[in-house]
């Protein structure tokens, strides 16, 4: 779980730069991030509601943690 003041920025940047909020949480190489970029180039408005989700609602799926590999050991 991100710290709040981390959780701000982010969802700042979502606000004024939504790609930038989604990269910052999911990575550059992401599909959160791509799907934000091309809903941001379409129309403002869609990407911010998508960053927003992305950021609030998406689960970070962070593999460097090894919890996924727990159950085989």
């Amino acid at each position: 779980m991100a710290s709040r003041c981390a959780m701000l920025c982010e969802i700042l940047l979502a606000v004024f730069l939504p790609p930038i909020g989604v990269c910052l949480r999911h990575g550059c190489c992401s599909a959160e991030f791509f799907i934000c970029l091309i809903l941001t180039i379409l129309g403002y408005i869609p990407g911010i509601i998508y960053a927003l989700y992305a950021i609030l609602c998406v689960e970070h799926d962070d593999v460097s943690r090894g919890d996924n590999y727990s159950t085989l050991a």
